[in-house]
């Protein structure tokens, strides 16, 4: 089932161009896949694109819940528009993979609101101050995606 992503902000900082966020993407992953994914708390996030039908990875935080669940941010730096793959997860929830290690699971992404979003976000922001800022910079609603594995 789809979820219903909240509107993009009017105020957030500079997004990169598109060709320079692939280049990054493709060398971070490439970069975990490498390292075996001893590089902190990330995970590359497999999605299928909303408008392209193609596979696109992303290098995101993750914040462990345990029972095969994590969280995922769409702070995309605090730019007033989401990240893609917040629409590519939306447009195509079953197509969404998490690569953690050297181990890639289907999972099934839902968007947090509400209580149950605020929170997540405290514990996001608890565990990784940087993220606090971005509320400040853009006046959109951030999104917090859990990712549960899929047997």
């Amino acid at each position: 089932m789809a979820f219903e992503i909240p509107p993009n902000g009017t105020r957030g900082t500079k997004p990169q161009s598109s060709g320079m966020l692939r280049r990054g993407s493709a060398f971070m992953a490439g970069f975990y896949r490498l390292t075996g994914g001893r590089v902190g708390h990330t995970l590359l996030l497999t999605t299928v694109g909303a408008k392209s039908g193609d596979q696109r990875v992303a290098s995101v935080r993750r914040f462990d819940e345990g029972d095969g669940q994590w969280l995922v941010v769409g702070s995309a730096a605090g730019s007033a528009r989401h990240p893609s793959w917040i629409y590519n997860a939306a447009a195509h929830p079953d197509q969404v993979w998490a690569e953690i290690g050297r181990e890639k699971v289907h999972v099934r992404p839902e968007l947090l609101a509400g209580e149950e979003r605020a929170a997540a976000w405290r514990r996001v922001v608890a565990e990784a101050s940087n993220f606090a800022k971005y509320e400040t910079t853009t006046d959109r609603e951030i999104p917090v995606v859990r990712l549960t594995r899929i047997s």
